[in-house]
């Protein structure tokens, strides 16, 4: 997964849209809304990622909103500005200072995928019937 899609859904994984009381949360929220002003001021309000994040912000825990989001940065090559990178990383530095803000989110889209992190195990085991001799 890209950095930004990764930032964005581990941003509101962290509880970015609710309600900001506590100083650090607040941080959050302010590195949150920078990534997406800068998507804004280089894609367009109208544009394809600015749109795929609203879609995400409606329905965070949606795979095809994820997978939406990582299509649209992909394709727009904002994965490959490096001011986007730099506030990605921003945000996500913000996400791994709140209490419990370490996750590791994996996306993965297609068939017979399995997916590790961190010394875990991942297998993928399909079923076929017996072959006829």
């Amino acid at each position: 997964m890209d950095p930004i899609t990764a930032a964005l859904i581990a941003a509101l994984a962290a509880g970015v849209t609710s309600s900001v009381t506590e100083v650090g949360k607040t941080m959050l929220v302010d590195a949150y809304n920078g990534l997406k002003t800068l998507l804004k001021k280089k894609f367009g309000e109208q544009s394809r990622v600015v749109q795929s994040v609203a879609f995400l912000e409606d329905m965070p825990t949606s795979e095809a909103s994820k997978a939406l989001v990582h299509e649209a940065v992909v394709a727009a090559k904002a994965d490959q500005d490096p001011e986007l990178q730099q506030a990605a990383q921003a945000l996500l530095d913000q996400v791994q200072a709140q209490p419990g803000g370490e996750q590791h989110i994996q996306n993965a889209i297609g068939s017979y995928i399995a997916q590790a992190d961190r010394g875990g195990v991942a297998s993928v085991n399909v079923n076929r019937p017996p072959q006829e001799h």
